[in-house]
């Protein structure tokens, strides 16, 4: 019985280990647009502000920081992604300036990992019963037949349908067969036209899940497909808010938004957790790439007390 616990015990754990897996966001609060190399392979094929990898698996990378002004040199980091009991960690690297004024790689978050579990999920399947296309088939057999009374034979000329080649055939019968008396002969042509028709129904399953989320009335530019839910949210905003002051506020917002979709809504909600202009200035900036419906960014300007904070911020967008 006891060797049985431990073997389930070491089964358990071997899965735990094997679907632990690493995430690493790397963001630039400066707002300059970047590549991310991890061990060789690009990451992203447009230059971003920030920039998330997950599915890591090996307990450190190197990576590779290229930025789209040619004139700031790369930066080039080895990062690790276990913590020293070897679990793994969801980690958040910063690219700030050091007091030389370059910049440089740091981490700013490093948390376990929670275990991913299997999950099964079925997207909604609607049946539509899809017509097949009608085929009509028409089948034309002329018959000749010639009699005589004493006896004769019967000529049948008849077509193929299907290979479309004539079919000939005699049959000799006697008078008695053909119940006629006398000297008499007949000829008789009958023509049979069959007309055949096949329909069916096949019920084949289209999967009818829309691939990015869908905001009644709005049509404009997207940044990201699917805004984070009510409670999510909700959760995010409490934990900006519990921090005393706006750096360490902006710092998490920017790590929520770094690896979330937001709507416009909640960019102005965030914004109200701000004392300053000039951080909700940087982080509506550093939010436009992460906001679902962009073409409603404009909503965000009464959330600044100053028309230049307004100025700035279109001519932020309007630049990229």
């Amino acid at each position: 019985m006891k060797k049985i616990l431990l073997l389930s015990l070491i089964f358990v754990a071997f899965i735990c280990k094997a679907n632990a897996q690493s995430s690493v966001s790397v963001f630039c609060q400066e707002g300059e647009k970047f590549w991310l190399i991890v061990n060789g392979i690009k990451q992203n094929e447009t230059s971003q502000t920030n920039v998330q990898v997950t599915g890591l698996t090996l307990p450190n990378y190197k990576l590779k920081v290229i930025f789209e002004n040619n004139s700031l040199p790369a930066i080039d980091k080895t990062i690790f992604t276990q913590d020293a009991d070897g679990k793994f960690s969801n980690a958040s690297y910063e690219i700030k300036k050091d007091k030389k004024g370059q910049y440089v790689l740091r981490v700013s978050s490093f948390n376990e990992a929670p275990v991913a579990t299997a999950q099964t999920y079925s997207a909604p399947l609607v049946i539509v019963e899809k017509p097949v296309a009608q085929t009509t088939q028409t089948t034309t057999t002329v018959i000749s037949e010639n009699t005589q009374a004493d006896g004769g034979s019967v000529s049948i000329n008849a077509v193929d349908p299907f290979t479309g080649q004539g079919i000939n055939m005699n049959v000799s019968v006697n008078a008695g067969t053909l119940g006629t008396t006398g000297g008499v002969s007949s000829s008789t042509t009958t023509t049979t036209t069959t007309t055949t028709t096949t329909s069916s129904t096949s019920g084949i399953p289209v999967d009818t899940k829309p691939d990015h989320y869908i905001m009644t009335g709005y049509n404009g530019p997207m940044g990201c497909p699917w805004p984070m839910s009510e409670g999510d949210f909700m959760s995010a905003k409490n934990s900006i808010n519990s921090k005393s002051f706006d750096e360490s506020k902006l710092t998490m917002a920017k790590q929520i938004v770094g690896s979330n979709c937001l709507l416009c809504s909640q960019v102005r909600d965030i914004m109200s957790l701000f004392s300053f202009e000039e951080t909700k200035l940087d982080f509506a900036k550093f939010a436009f790439n992460r906001v679902y419906d962009q073409g409603n960014y404009y909503k965000l300007n009464d959330a600044f007390t100053f028309e230049s904070s307004i100025e700035e911020l279109n001519k932020y967008i309007n630049g990229r």
